[in-house]
């Protein structure tokens, strides 16, 4: 299965990346604890961990990396 959109940006609140992932008219959200200042390569490795472990496919180019 794969996701419609996949977006990542910074949450201040928690102090911690949020990835949040659209299929359909559901929306996932989950915290991933990588460095404020992480670069982009391990923002997307983060986010393609995520998208596995909620059962998706991971397509590196569909992730969109808000800061």
């Amino acid at each position: 299965m794969r996701a419609d959109r996949v977006e990542m940006s910074w949450d201040a609140a928690e102090s911690s990346w949020l990835v949040r992932i659209e299929s359909g008219e559901e929306v996932i959200r989950r915290h991933c604890h990588a460095a404020k200042d992480a670069d982009e390569a391990s923002l997307r490795s983060a986010a393609q961990k995520t998208l596995q472990n909620e059962g998706y496919e991971p397509e590196p180019a569909q992730i969109l990396i808000r800061r």
